[in-house]
């Protein structure tokens, strides 16, 4: 997609889902799991708004958090713009505010918000200020979309729309036992990214028809143990899944290297955290297959963005984006009922960067995402992603 075409595109499939008709036709993947750290103090920025419309949106981030947070918080802000303006007059005023990082003024934000009129709020980014600012928006019966990857935090009434790694598993478990591909071992990081990983992992696996044969998780100074427990069962496997980013994982497949697993043998399972340079980098890592979106949407985004704003955008970028244009696309076709329940949870699902997506009434979202192959130019889409849900999921 491109320009505003692309704009167009998911704004005609989210309106049209919303209208139950018909169109004609993944890194700071876990940037929204945890506050940053406390050893600064920022200065919050000043609130501001963006764009002039009737219907006010909260927009609530971390903008003057230090160091990743801050950067990416200003990118979702850049990317928030960019859909106003390629949005067809869209009849809605942003009201932008400043959590700091911290929960405690990201529900003050929003419970200003609120006080001037906000109908719905955007964000915020981190766990904790998702959870404070659904305390003060249930009440209220003001919907929030926010981009935690936590799904502990999702609820009714406050959505996520994240890469939520639920989804990276359930995707390559179905691929691979479709293929008929059934034995699974896997290597886990011992941290939050794994055990949530390791339970949808252990719950998917069985469900598909496959068994797990062994399952070990490692954290500093234990891969070389851990693989060498997978080495001793990858004989009797199809498949290693290894869910974890670009720092551990050639880490990792070196170690099982070491220990006589044969890589060519086995296939290499990894998650969105796979789409990397450094992971497309690794010759051992080549043929290893992953879940994520497919990338010609955010591709064509990212060029408009550069032209925009003359940087690259962070990778979540494309969720404030899609927040603000789903927004605006439910303000223009859904009249009072824009942001009820049932809108926003449309089974149907909505079009957007980085292809369908719907909300669930308990807060969590779906993806179809695509099974892409690592390859020395990047992640090359060995099976597409569903452009729709199928009816009665």
């Amino acid at each position: 997609m491109g320009g505003l075409r692309g704009s167009l595109s998911a704004i005609c499939i989210a309106a049209a889902a919303a209208m139950l008709s018909a169109c004609s036709n993944t890194t700071l993947n876990q940037v929204g799991t945890a506050a940053p750290g406390p050893e600064a103090q920022p200065q919050q920025q000043a609130g501001s708004t963006l764009g002039s419309g009737q219907i006010r949106v909260g927009l609530i981030l971390p903008l003057s958090a230090p160091g990743n947070a801050g950067v990416a918080a200003q990118s979702m802000k850049n990317a928030a713009q960019m859909a106003l303006d390629e949005f067809k007059n869209p009849n809605i005023q942003l009201l932008v505010k400043d959590t700091a990082g911290n929960p405690q003024t990201a529900q003050q934000d929003a419970q200003q918000a609120m006080s001037e009129g906000a109908e719905i709020i955007i964000g915020p980014l981190f766990a904790q200020s998702v959870s404070a600012v659904g305390a003060v928006s249930r009440p209220r019966n003001i919907p929030v979309i926010a981009f935690s990857t936590d799904a502990s935090v999702a609820s009714h009434g406050v959505y996520l729309l994240s890469f939520l790694p639920e989804t990276d598993v359930k995707r390559i478990v179905d691929y691979q036992t479709s293929r008929g591909r059934r034995s699974f071992a896997a290597l886990m990081p011992d941290n939050a990214y794994g055990s949530v990983v390791q339970a949808t992992f252990q719950q998917e696996v069985p469900r598909r028809g496959g068994r797990i044969v062994a399952l070990e998780k490692y954290g500093p100074g234990r891969i070389a143990e851990s693989a060498r427990r997978v080495a001793q069962a990858a004989s009797h496997v199809d498949n290693i899944f290894i869910p974890d980013g670009a720092d551990t994982v050639p880490q990792v497949v070196k170690a099982l290297a070491a220990d006589n697993v044969n890589l060519k043998r086995v296939q290499l399972l990894g998650t969105g955290l796979w789409d990397d340079p450094r992971i497309f980098s690794d010759p051992q890592l080549h043929g290893g297959l992953y879940a994520a979106p497919e990338t010609a949407g955010y591709r064509s985004f990212a060029a408009r963005y550069r032209s925009k704003f003359g940087q690259e955008p962070v990778r979540t970028a494309t969720l404030a984006y899609d927040a603000v244009a789903l927004v605006a696309a439910l303000v223009k076709t859904q009249g009072a009922q824009r942001f009820s329940d049932q809108v926003l949870t449309n089974p149907s699902g909505f079009a957007g960067i980085d292809g369908v997506f719907r909300f669930r009434p308990d807060g969590t979202n779906e993806r179809n995402l695509a099974v892409l192959r690592v390859t020395p130019n990047g992640g090359e889409v060995v099976s597409p992603a569903p452009r729709s849900f199928k009816p009665g999921t």
